[in-house]
């Protein structure tokens, strides 16, 4: 064999090594390719970021000045094909996330719990998941650990079997609201160097729901009245109630057990007085002898008090042996500690920082509760802000500009002029109306007959047309100065509205006197704020 042949084979065989770890590699290669391929359809399906393609419109404006100081702008535009990356929820994820909203913004808890409060009947329960010599343990341990009497006694007993039998969802939807406001309830209480366990108050109160308001006008997460929230600061007009906002009703709350702690020096009877009035409390003291137990005077106290602090106490046990009882509540979507607040430069309301900054409604609602008409209005001397979650508040300073000028085009194209701002006055004058008599009066108010004849020093119940009674309403009360032009009134003959382009449901609602966004989704059973112009919307409950 010459030794030419013998190169070429050589040369063949290598060319013949080198083709076949080539088509090794691409063959490698294409399966690598095929499964990161299949990766991804995984990866996208359970809420990954992927790659998506927008049309994006490049615009360039240039200027030129001539002597004369004219301006020409000359505008270029382009649009070209950009890939970008897109974040995609994994839908049953996303469902729960909803789910949570839901539960967060729903207000039926508090009209279940408040009814229980006033209704407890202390009657035996059978719960065999708590044997009594157990609650006893429990209850020996908190006792020791917290400055309320959390001694065992059988109306205790009946109450915390009661509630884990009968309430054990309602606990545990307010064990979820919980985690959203207990940090801040606790930061506060720590300022003010009183117990952390008050912050279960709020839940006996108002089944955590800032914007809940009792039969009698007590309204917020702590219930203020409206002279006593008046008293500790908390502000009232025609466009905000600060007793619904959960920052300010906190220090409010504080202060004002605070006092009472000072003048009772217990807490069991601070808690008793903070529902229903220190001269209550006091007069429960006298007509049982002098006990200042609270069990030994709880008969002599109002039935909603009376079932006030075992209803506390037994939240407290609840919350604190929630693991002992199967409780596995949902976790908040953010906490108050991951919202920040943005001070207004103009008036804007939420649905338009809804519509402009892609945040659900309800959202906006929960987190500023304390707009009564969700428009945040712009006052000098005043510090009206809108709470944001962290993630968003840069992206609403970055375009406050555009978002206020939005706003005031709105505005000005309104149908209906926005109500005036007005203080609820502490004090009113009212002047007697022909049909009028004092328990009509009183029960307007919120006050008492005794109350109003003492005020005017009156001895008899007779009123006269045009008379004019001095009043100090416990519900507040809002009176116009100035006139405006006369909203539209929904009459029994106008009882659908027909969507119209540009229309939205904060817009509609202000079209017609006395309906609300809320009341436009549930009459409509909408669950979003997505409407669309043809749609025939219901302007009644019936």
């Amino acid at each position: 064999m010459s030794r030419f042949f013998r190169v070429s084979i050589r040369v063949f065989l290598l060319i013949m090594v080198v083709h076949g770890s080539a088509q090794e590699k691409e063959t490698r290669a294409s399966k690598r390719n095929k499964k990161k391929s299949k990766q991804t359809e995984q990866a996208i399906s359970i809420g990954q970021i992927t790659k998506d393609t927008v049309q994006v419109v490049d615009t360039l404006s240039i200027v030129k000045k001539t002597v004369q100081h004219e301006t020409t702008t000359i505008t270029l535009t382009s649009i070209k094909d950009s890939v970008i990356d897109v974040a995609r929820d994994h839908p049953k994820l996303a469902e729960l996330d909803s789910i949570w909203k839901q539960e967060l913004y729903n207000s039926d808890l508090f009209d279940s719990l408040y009814k229980s409060v006033t209704t407890l009947d202390y009657k035996p329960v059978e719960f065999v998941d708590l044997p009594t010599d157990t609650l006893k343990a429990r209850l020996a341990e908190l006792n020791a650990r917290t400055p309320f009497n959390v001694e065992y006694n059988p109306s205790l007993e009946s109450v915390i079997k009661s509630y884990l039998k009968n309430r054990h969802e309602h606990l545990d939807r307010l064990m979820a609201l919980s985690e959203f406001y207990f940090p801040l309830f606790e930061q506060e209480l720590d300022n003010y160097d009183i117990p952390l366990e008050i912050k279960y108050l709020a839940i006996v109160e108002s089944a955590l729901k800032p914007r809940a308001k009792s039969r009698v006008g007590a309204t917020g997460l702590w219930q203020f009245m409206y002279g006593t929230g008046k008293m500790f600061g908390l502000e009232v007009s025609s466009y905000v109630d600060e007793r619904m906002d959960p920052l300010m009703a906190t220090k409010a709350a504080c202060k004002y057990l605070a006092s009472l702690y000072r003048v009772f020096g217990d807490w069991d009877l601070a808690l008793a007085s903070y529902n229903s009035g220190p001269g209550n409390v006091t007069k429960a003291i006298r007509r049982s002898g002098g006990y200042t137990n609270y069990w030994n005077i709880r008969h002599n106290l109002p039935r909603e008090t009376a079932g006030y602090l075992p209803a506390f106490l037994a939240t407290m046990y609840i919350f604190e042996y929630a693991d002992k009882h199967g409780f596995q509540p949902k976790r908040p979507k953010f906490a108050y500690f991951e919202t920040d607040t943005i001070k207004v430069k103009q008036m804007i309301t939420l649905e338009q920082v809804s519509e402009k900054m892609n945040i659900d409604i309800e959202e906006l609602q929960f987190l500023n509760p304390s707009y009564k008409l969700d428009i945040i209005p712009f006052i000098k001397d005043e510090n009206y802000v809108l709470r944001l979650p962290l993630d968003k508040v840069g992206d609403f300073v970055a375009n406050e500009t555009q978002l206020y000028t939005i706003a005031k085009a709105e505005f000005d194209q309104r149908e209906k002029p926005l109500p005036k701002f007005f203080e609820a006055n502490d004090r009113i004058r009212y002047r007697v109306r022909s049909g009028d008599y004092l328990g009509r009066i009183a029960r307007k108010y919120g006050v008492r007959v005794s109350q109003i004849k003492k005020w005017n020093r009156m001895r008899s119940n007779n009123l006269r047309i045009g008379q004019r009674l001095t009043i100090y309403p416990r519900k507040p009360v809002v009176t116009r100065t100035a006139t405006s032009k006369k909203p539209t009134v929904v009459s029994t003959s106008t009882k659908q509205y027909t969507v119209q382009a540009g229309d939205t449901l904060w817009s509609i609602s202000q079209k017609f006197k006395g309906v609300t966004i809320e009341n436009l989704k549930n009459w409509n059973d909408i669950s979003g704020t997505g409407i669309k112009p043809g749609m025939k919307l219901k302007l009644s409950k019936s």
